[in-house]
């Protein structure tokens, strides 16, 4: 078969994904086997692939094809997220566009457009990350809207109901006015950002006088029900008793007094808007104040604001503060840094609002959650989220679980007409029957029943995942949720540690009473070189695909993960693919090259070939231990790493370098055979990050059985290596390093033979061989004195000599050999410092100490060689 003469990433890549699909090698059922298990982190049905995508989905490839080559059953269930405000703002934008208003259209009507928007650019997200290689079980993908899912939700909110864990109230919630939707704490993204600090006056009733307020936001002061100040406060004793007058629409509102106010802030008068501050809000319930809203759902001005109605809240800040400022109210504005909340969702400024929604109590939930991470029965990499985590859960408050839109799982509760009263229940029939038993009447229709418009968080969905994916809710015992649950490792984002994370792991313990996995990976942010986060907005983040298209999508899972390490942020750019790219490039090289090699059956091995497969073996296992090692530590760029360099280092550059034949020459049969199970092994090592490469090159390899793949073969196992056949070769590619320095410096041709002559100290001759063959000389000597006229390596294993006869420079070498043994005096100087230090040697550990020590030895043991071969150069 001919090889072609360039890897081809994009005919290998559809040709291979093709076939894995058709031979259903991504599939799993329950088995014997031990299962590994991943649930994807669900995308937004809106989504398309951005940066942070690829990353967190190649780790999770990688991870499910090394669980594959360690003989389990692998199941990476992949699925999509309804993401009920981004899709309802979608659909609401596409209606817009041809002239339909949401407002003009029932819930019905507008549902229908939003499943068919859903039925056409819903799968696009799982298509693209086909294209990455990722090996989901295609068959088990879910949607969080699909008939069982939602009938998950619904039963789990009824069950939480029923355990008086969820519940109806008013309460200060955060709104968001261009979703028109209240949104959970999580959901809010606060920002430091310039604002103004505007000092009004309110006139005392029945005086001339004047209160002083300052506040950001002018707009509310139509809603203050009342002013406050500190009890302890001096200056304001005066005021105890009395009334003011709300400037512009003169409502009288009582001075309270309450400590909560702080007497450094403003003027130490505080403006109280009940229903638009949190903290106002706790002082109208202590102090009985009325609530006063003034905003519409949009964030415009209402009827009890009085003036400026139907205005947008930023517009009438501007409007009032010119206002206050013409009637003499203004006394003036400062300069002032705040944080404001924004929404998640929409990036629109949170407006803070009393509203009636749905709650669900999180204390008693949270601590199951909290314990388990907080003592590593849930292992979350890296360990430093804990500290953050474990804040989040002691201070967890209710979760607002209820949205004002269309899209998502309607809340199953039933009002009953004529009253306030309401029923909650999985079906409308079940409401029914609910509903005549709480009102005791039996003629009670279904048209007396409306149900609640409301839909649930999209959260609420997802914290079920691990479970519902598996229809652990609905069939508790079913053979997949006892089989695949727990899951074994979640890859996530930070920022939705709380989010989600935690609302699983509370969702595990209420279900399953169990962990829904054992490891959480947190990837970084991947940001551009000046740091700034990836974002279309900013247009910084290319186009996952096209650098697909461009470097092969082994190539970016590469680049992705040479450094992004967990928790850390991933600085990106197209230097990372690029060299990913030309490392598939050296391998297919590689491959080529053993391929190109014809067999000489009566041939034996070298004894350059017999040293270096000793050697290799010895790096090999040495590496594979190395490797393992990350993977259970989860230092996954690590892993990549060494892999990498084991590949380019010492397999490419020195292994196949020492065996491969002359020009023109064949290769023995056992060399041949064993560099062939060699490339075999680094191409298993290399499978879970460089999926296609690895199939094309292993398919030809050898022959293969009909539906086999490299993801059917084991992990090449661990084993003990010698440390010190390692060593010994690394003496033996210092001496070749030398070796050619000296020809590129002495502009010797490498075509010419050299004498390699040694002054033994410490070397060992085994692989002579190789040297001879990598730095093609004539010979090895061993000598008892120095080489005059010689080019010279002094180092703790030998002094090693070329002899140059007319070609060499004796002062240039003295020069050199001066100015090295300076830098050696000082390094020597550097480290006799620190061993002198005694607060250094009492506290430094034993083997740091032995470090120094050894470095002491090394520098002295140079200085001498060098300060004799300095003399004999003067001779």
């Amino acid at each position: 078969m001919e090889i072609a003469a360039k890897y081809n990433p994009k005919e290998v890549e559809d040709k291979w994904y093709r076939y894995w699909l058709e031979k259903g090698l991504f599939r799993s059922v329950p088995d014997s086997r031990k299962p590994y298990t991943i649930v994807i982190p669900p995308p937004n049905v809106t989504g398309v692939l951005h940066m942070g995508h690829m990353l967190n989905n190649t780790i999770q490839d990688l991870l499910i094809r090394r669980a594959r080559m360690a003989g389990k059953n692998a199941l990476w269930v992949p699925g999509i997220d309804h993401a009920s405000i981004a899709t309802e703002a979608r659909v609401v934008a596409k209606l817009k566009s041809e002239g339909i208003e949401k407002k003009d259209i029932s819930r019905e009507e507008f549902l229908e457009h939003a499943w068919e928007w859903k039925r056409k650019h819903g799968g696009i997200i799982l298509e693209q990350l086909k294209k990455l290689g990722a090996s989901c079980d295609w068959e088990r993908t879910k949607f969080t809207m699909d008939d069982d899912m939602s009938e998950s939700v619904i039963h789990v909110f009824v069950d939480l109901y029923n355990k008086g864990k969820i519940y109806r109230g008013v309460r200060m919630v955060n709104w968001d006015p261009s979703a028109k939707t209240a949104v959970s704490d999580e959901e809010v993204i606060y920002r430091e950002v310039r604002s103004k600090l505007y000092y009004i006056k309110y006139r005392i009733d029945g005086e001339d006088g004047f209160v002083t307020v300052a506040t950001t936001r002018p707009e509310t002061i139509l809603g203050d029900t009342a002013v406050c100040i500190n009890p302890a406060d001096k200056r304001f004793q005066h005021l105890k008793g009395k009334k003011v007058y709300v400037p512009l629409i003169n409502r009288l509102v009582p001075i309270i007094q309450d400590e909560y106010v702080d007497m450094e802030f403003g003027t130490g008068c505080l403006k109280v808007t009940p229903a638009h501050d949190i903290n106002d809000y706790e002082l109208g319930i202590k102090h009985n104040l009325e609530r006063i809203d003034i905003f519409n759902d949009d964030g415009t001005l209402n009827e009890k604001a009085e003036i400026l109605i139907g205005t947008d809240r930023f517009k009438a800040r501007t409007k009032i503060v010119k206002m206050l400022d013409g009637e003499g109210l203004l006394v003036k504005e400062e300069e002032y840094t705040n944080k404001i909340g924004y929404s998640e969702r929409t990036d629109a400024v949170i407006e803070p609002r009393l509203s009636m929604q749905w709650f669900m109590k999180m204390k008693d939930l949270a601590q199951p959650a909290l314990d388990n991470v907080m003592n590593d029965n849930i292992k979350l990499y890296p360990s430093k989220y804990k500290n953050t985590y474990r804040y989040w859960m002691e201070n967890v408050r209710d979760w607002c679980i209820s949205r004002q839109l269309w899209w998502g799982h309607r809340i199953p509760a039933w009002y009953i007409k004529g009253g306030s009263d309401f029923v909650v229940a999985e079906t409308p029939e079940k409401a029914l029957a609910l509903a005549r038993e709480k009102s005791e009447t039996e003629g009670l229709m279904p048209c007396d029943l409306k149900q609640d418009e409301d839909v649930l968080d999209t959260w609420f969905s997802s914290w079920l995942w691990p479970i519902s994916v598996f229809d652990g809710i609905r069939n508790p015992g079913n053979p997949d949720i006892s089989y695949y649950y727990p899951t074994d490792d979640l890859i996530t984002a930070p920022e939705i540690l709380f989010f989600w994370v935690a609302r699983m792991i509370m969702a595990g313990y209420e279900y399953k009473g169990e962990k829904p996995f054992h490891n959480v990976y947190l990837t970084g942010i991947v940001r551009d070189t000046t740091r700034r986060k990836m974002s279309k907005s900013l247009g910084n983040s290319p186009d996952p695909l096209a650098l697909i298209e461009k470097y092969g999508a082994d190539g970016v899972r590469v680049g992705m993960l040479l450094c992004s390490p967990a928790g850390n942020d991933l600085l990106f750019d197209e230097s990372l693919p690029e060299q990913g790219r030309n490392f598939a490039n050296k391998i297919w090289n590689a491959f080529r090259l053993i391929k190109s090699w014809k067999i000489g059956p009566d041939l034996l091995p070298t004894d350059a070939a017999r040293v270096a497969i000793n050697w290799f073996y010895e790096q090999l296992k040495k590496d594979i231990a190395e490797i393992e090692e990350a993977y259970q530590q989860y230092r996954i760029s690590e892993a990549l790493m060494t892999v990498y360099k084991l590949f380019w280092d010492e397999f490419a550059s020195w292994y196949l370098e020492i065996i491969k034949p002359m020009p023109g020459e064949p290769i023995d049969p056992r060399t041949m055979k064993v560099t062939i199970d060699i490339f075999e092994t680094l191409l298993k090592l290399l499978h879970p990050f460089m999926p296609f490469i690895t199939e094309e090159i292993w398919q030809q390899l050898k022959e293969r059985p009909a539906r086999y793949s490299i993801m059917n073969e084991r992990n090449p196992a661990t084993a003990a290596y010698d440390k010190e056949k390692i060593r010994e070769y690394e003496v033996a590619k210092d001496i070749v390093a030398f070796v050619r320095n000296t020809r590129s410096e002495k502009q010797i041709s490498p075509r010419e033979k050299l004498v390699l002559c040694i002054k033994r100290i410490a070397y060992d001759d085994d692989f002579d061989a190789a040297i001879v063959k990598l730095a093609n000389l004539s010979e090895i000597r061993f000598v008892e004195e120095k080489v005059e006229g010689a080019a010279s390596l002094i180092n703790r294993y030998g002094e090693f000599y070329i002899p140059l006869g007319d070609l060499h420079d004796y002062e240039e070498e003295r020069r050199k050999l001066e100015k090295e043994l300076e830098y050696t005096r000082g390094f020597l100087e550097s480290v006799l410092k620190k061993l002198s230090n005694e607060n250094f040697v009492n506290n430094a550990p034993a083997k740091v100490l032995e470090m120094e020590q050894k470095k002491k030895a090394d520098a002295e043991a140079k200085i001498k060689s060098i300060e004799e071969h300095i003399a004999h150069l003067k001779k």
